[in-house]
């Protein structure tokens, strides 16, 4: 459901925002990149199942470049589900090196981030639920949560 009105999200303390992606170099070797996209959503339908691991949320675009951002609880909970040895994601790492390496095939890549109150903000306009919309709390970008200022400010404007 698209909402009309200016929103902005908040997510209540710290919380980790992961984007993670591949690029298909050579899309003719589908042997190579198709095993590594299918690799992701394996991934995600494991995290959706155990929400304690800590994702909150999670949006992916498909493209040449696939991009995925995901929402975090915490920087504890996303290293050690990279670090799980029960977890879906070793052996998938593990299979992308055996299988592709540094061959110039299939390129992987991943940016973490820590955010915290008051070094984030978002708006909303004429969207559906979105990215941190749907990990935290969507509310009225009205008042001091005009601005990306007031925003950052905890709907405080500064000047």
């Amino acid at each position: 459901m698209v909402h009309k009105e200016r929103l902005t999200a908040t997510l209540e303390g710290d919380f980790v925002v992961f984007l993670i992606g591949m690029r298909i170099n050579k899309p003719w070797l589908i042997h190579k990149w198709f095993p590594v996209a299918q690799a992701m959503p394996r991934m995600l339908k494991e995290l959706s199942q155990q929400p304690d691991l800590g994702l909150l949320h999670a949006e992916m675009w498909f493209s040449r470049t696939i991009v995925l951002v995901q929402y975090w609880r915490s920087m504890e909970q996303l290293l050690a589900y990279a670090k799980n040895k029960e977890a879906a994601h070793l052996p998938a790492w593990r299979a992308f090196n055996k299988a592709i390496g540094t061959d110039g095939s299939v390129g992987i890549w991943h940016e973490t981030y820590q955010a915290s109150a008051g070094s984030y903000e978002n708006v909303y306009v004429n969207m559906p639920p979105f990215g941190l919309g749907k990990a935290g709390v969507l509310q009225s970008a009205t008042g001091g949560r005009q601005s990306a200022s007031g925003r950052l400010h905890g709907g405080r404007e500064t000047s």
